[in-house]
């Protein structure tokens, strides 16, 4: 949701990337509240952060945090940081119905986008600064 966010907000400041520890499918939860603001990301493909080490970034930015916790080190130009969102799958466990899981979905797509709607100025602050 991150990636998708970027691209719809910011796509003439930004070209961003997003990968995971593991590959999986993308969430059909996850494609279906992005589909509610008019974002499809149905095609996107989930992708192992291997894959993006011989890019150069300017900000890497972890949004949770196992993957900052277990993503090898990623040199940025500028700062790397984390920003860290709520699971929506592991909220969803707990969820006693589609409808209730999805509210889940929902919350944390809308905090991810107030979070890339502060870009670039929230890229400065010091959210955390990993390189130490």
């Amino acid at each position: 949701m991150a990636e998708a966010w970027t691209r719809y907000l910011m796509s003439d400041l930004f070209d961003p990337y997003s990968a995971g520890i593991e590959i999986r499918d993308i969430d059909s939860r996850a494609i279906r509240v992005m589909a509610e603001v008019s974002i499809d990301i149905s095609g996107q493909r989930s992708k192992n952060v291997e894959t993006l080490k011989d890019i150069e970034f300017d900000y890497v930015i972890t949004v949770c945090d196992h993957a900052r916790e277990a993503c090898p080190f990623f040199p940025a130009k500028k700062r790397i940081l984390h920003r860290g969102f709520p699971d929506p799958p592991r909220l969803a466990e707990t969820a006693g119905s589609q409808d209730e899981a999805l509210v889940h979905y929902r919350e944390v797509r809308d905090q991810i986008r107030t979070f890339v709607e502060g870009f670039p100025g929230t890229l400065d602050e010091v959210t955390r600064d990993l390189r130490g």
